[in-house]
């Protein structure tokens, strides 16, 4: 063996390490196999995104003159239960940079929560942290989701060196495709999504166009116009049925305490005219 060869090694040997990594963690081995790819839902041994810095955590994003605001730290009026009771997550403090005196919505194990309007095609910003205080792992690790339409999920997870199956990292379309990097800040500071979203078209009980989904992850580019395979799921996969144009978005109670900040939203099929602004 030359001199070159030995000096090889240990790269080689790093080289079958990262291998080997990428190829095992939490996960399933049971599940179905997703129709057009070689995995599983939540396949363990499907390799994890890339992290990638981020950068700092930045102050509440400014919001367009033409947004609905959702949240901005007053009240939980435009949220409510799935049975229509008035939601009960708590108004916390919201810390980090620029942000004093401004409150977030903090889960409580009091169930998910949606919006009293309803959407379909549109610009959807979200501010979320994970706790600081790590407990659990996994998908037991600061889990929470945005649901479009209340069933095409955008996965909220703190990713921060924490290992969980592929398709639920954060910003993963759940069960279906991970970001292309793990974008996540450490736990305690604020991440950002900033989701664009069409949503699909029925002709009767044919859906005739996918919902498709473009989400930007603390400013990087993460999901890139990707087609839902229907609406996201635990453990199985999904075709589309017929639903109404319109309906609410939800944010999930998984049990842990994530808090939620400056979510607004612009509705895409029914911009104002030009030289129109918007009520409210």
């Amino acid at each position: 063996m030359t001199i070159h060869s030995l000096r090889l090694l240990p790269c080689l040997a790093a080289l079958a390490l990262a291998g080997t990594a990428s190829s095992q963690g939490p996960g399933y081995t049971d599940t179905p196999q997703i129709p057009g790819q070689k995995w599983r839902v939540h396949d363990a041994a499907r390799p994890r995104p890339v992290a990638v810095d981020p950068g700092p955590e930045q102050p509440p994003a400014p919001v367009p003159a033409d947004a609905i605001v959702l949240f901005d730290g007053t009240d939980l009026d435009a949220w409510q239960k799935g049975n229509g009771d008035a939601a009960e997550w708590k108004l916390v403090d919201s810390g980090g940079p620029g942000a004093e005196g401004v409150k977030a919505m903090e889960v409580n194990r009091t169930g998910a929560i949606q919006t009293r309007e309803s959407f379909g095609s549109c610009q959807l910003h979200v501010e979320w942290c994970a706790p600081a205080e790590v407990k659990g792992e996994s998908q037991g690790r600061g889990n929470s989701g945005v649901f479009l339409m209340g069933r095409y999920e955008i996965q909220v997870l703190d990713s921060y060196e924490n290992p969980s199956y592929a398709d639920g990292q954060a910003a993963a379309i759940y069960g279906q495709k991970p970001p292309e990097v793990n974008a996540c800040r450490p736990p305690g500071q604020w991440q950002s999504y900033d989701i664009f979203f069409t949503a699909p078209r029925f002709d009767g009980d044919d859906c005739v166009s996918p919902a498709y989904v473009t989400v930007v992850h603390n400013g990087i580019l993460v999901q890139n116009h990707v087609a839902f395979m229907g609406p996201t799921q635990h453990r199985q996969t999904t075709s589309y049925s017929p639903h109404p144009a319109k309906l609410p978005i939800q944010l999930q109670d998984h049990g842990n305490p994530v808090r939620f900040r400056n979510l607004w939203i612009r509705p895409m099929d029914e911009a104002p005219a030009a030289g129109e602004q918007r009520d409210g």
